[in-house]
Parts: structure tokens; C-alpha cells; sequence
């Protein structure tokens, strides 16, 4: 392979890697956010002791949510071939990377967010009971800003997942900080750039994480 200058493989290779990972990382948190969220409200208000309990609802995403959290996500990835192909219209590229990710990434979603709605008080949606408020004034009002706190945290969580699974995006021909790392550093024995990659990596779940503290101690 053709040897690049550091200004080349930065302008070249690692630049429009870090876009790709970052479109990926983006993508995937708000998609598998929206999603879980959804998810959490409906466990939230359907288990035994919820707003409105239906054991069958409860149970069912139950067992779909440990399911999909059973497998490994390069084994989910590959099994989810042919559905990626038919959503996104193909298995290879950006989109394919992430429509794999949100299935994996939405149940931890929901399943965090949903532990954190049920940390909110039964003595405060009793009180918002008491004054009348509407099932949906107690999960908007009351529920759901009493998680809030709760909420940037799991997102941040779910950032920094997403950041690390993004890396195997190249195995659908993606691209991505992970496919520099291995295709231009460990296939080409160049430590540099293998190290490299991974430093800017580590910097980012640095950041990640102290944007994610910064936020959950303002909103705490």
C-alpha cells in the first residue's frame, strides 16, 4: 500500500473517519434514545404496579428486551443482514451500520431510563393523582421530569456505547476511526497510526463523559 505523509493520512484517512464515527455515534444515540424512551414509558405504565398495568404488554417487551440484549452485536449484526437490506435498501455502508446499533443500542436505553422512572416517588404520582392530573400530565410532568437527572446520564452511557460499537462499522463497510486502526495500522504493521487512532478515541469518551457529568450535576 501506497506509504502517505502524516498531512495526507489526517486530511485523507483520519478526518473523514472521525466524521463517519461521529455521524454514526449521532445517529445512533438519538434514533435508540427516541426509541427507548418510548419503550421505558410503555414498561413504566403497564407493570404490575403502573398507571395502567396490562401484564401481557409488560411481558412481552420484557422478554423482546432480553432477547435482543442476549446477543453479542457483531452476531446481531450479521443475523440482521437481510433486514438491514431491506430497510436501508443495502448491508453495506453508513446506514447499515447504524440501523444494527439502535436495535441493540434502544433496549439498554429503555431498560436504564424505565429503572430510572421507577426511582420516582409512588407518594408524588399519588399526590399528582390526588389533584386530578391526567395519565399523561402524571408521565410528562411528574415522571418523566423527576428522571430527567436520571435520563442525561443513561444518554451519556449511551453515547460512549455507541462511540465503541460505531468502531465496527467497518465491518459493514462503513468506515470509521476502527476500520483506520485496523486496516491502516495493524494491517500495515504501523503502530503509529493503530495508537494513534485509538488516543483520539479515548479523548472522545473524555469528553463524552465530562460533557455527560457536567450536565447531570446542573440538572441534578
Amino acid at each position: 500500500m501506497e506509504r502517505l505523509t502524516l498531512q495526507q493520512y489526517l486530511m485523507e484517512v483520519i478526518w473523514p473517519a472521525f466524521l463517519t464515527t461521529i455521524n454514526v455515534m449521532t445517529w445512533t444515540v438519538l434514533i435508540s434514545t427516541a426509541v427507548g424512551f418510548v419503550l421505558a414509558v410503555v414498561m413504566n405504565v403497564t407493570k404490575e404496579d403502573g398507571l395502567h398495568p396490562n401484564r401481557y404488554i409488560s411481558r412481552a417487551l420484557d422478554f423482546l428486551i432480553n432477547l435482543i440484549r442476549s446477543f453479542p452485536f457483531v452476531i446481531l449484526m450479521v443475523s440482521l443482514i437481510p433486514v438491514t437490506r431491506f430497510i436501508t435498501g443495502s448491508s453495506i455502508g453508513v446506514k447499515a451500520a447504524i440501523f444494527p446499533l439502535c436495535i441493540t443500542m434502544a433496549p439498554y436505553m429503555g431498560r436504564l431510563i424505565q429503572s430510572h422512572m421507577e426511582q420516582v416517588s409512588k407518594e408524588t404520582i399519588e399526590a399528582a393523582k390526588s389533584f386530578g392530573a391526567s395519565t399523561f400530565q402524571i408521565i410528562w410532568h411528574v415522571i418523566i421530569v423527576e428522571s430527567i437527572p436520571g435520563i442525561s446520564s443513561v444518554i451519556c452511557f449511551a453515547t460512549v456505547a455507541a462511540l465503541n460499537a460505531s468502531t465496527t462499522a467497518g465491518m459493514v463497510g462503513a468506515g470509521g476511526l476502527g476500520n483506520v486502526a485496523i486496516r491502516y495500522g495493524y494491517n500495515n504493521f504501523n503502530d503509529t497510526i493503530m495508537y494513534s487512532t485509538v488516543a483520539i478515541l479515548v479523548v472522545l469518551v473524555q469528553l463524552i463523559q465530562f460533557i455527560g457529568n457536567t450536565v447531570y450535576k446542573k440538572l441534578k
